[in-house]
C-alpha cells in the first residue's frame, strides 16, 4: 500500500508542478502584461521585480501542492479507511480535529 501511495504522490506532485507553473504564468501575465517572469540572472531586471516574481511563484507552488496533497490524503482515507499521513491514529490529533474526516480547524 505504501508503494502505491508513493507512486500516486509522485504523479500528483508532477501534475501539481505543471498546474502551478501554468497558474503562475497566467497570474504574472494578468498582473504585469508580460509573457515571461524575470529570471534571477536577467541583467535588465532589478532585485525588487525578481524577488517579487520568486515569492509569488513560491507561494503559488506551495498552495497548489498543499491542496493536492490534502485532497490525495482525504481520497485515500475515503477509499481505504486509513489516513495515509501524519497523525493517523494519534489520540491528540483526534481531540484537536487533525484526524481523517475532521475539519482541521482546531479545538
Amino acid at each position: 500500500m505504501k508503494l502505491l501511495n508513493k507512486a500516486i504522490g509522485l504523479l500528483v506532485g508532477i501534475l501539481g508542478g505543471m498546474l502551478a507553473r501554468s497558474l503562475f504564468k497566467k497570474i504574472w501575465q494578468a498582473v504585469t502584461g508580460e509573457d515571461e517572469a524575470p529570471t534571477p540572472t536577467d541583467a535588465r531586471r532589478g532585485w525588487r521585480e525578481i524577488l517579487l516574481a520568486a515569492a509569488l511563484q513560491g507561494a503559488i507552488f506551495a498552495v497548489v501542492q498543499a491542496a493536492l496533497d490534502r485532497a490525495t490524503a482525504e481520497g485515500t482515507a475515503k477509499l481505504t479507511g486509513e489516513w495515509p499521513g501524519e497523525g493517523a491514529g494519534d489520540e491528540a490529533d483526534d481531540q484537536s480535529g487533525g484526524a481523517a474526516g475532521k475539519s482541521g480547524h482546531g479545538p
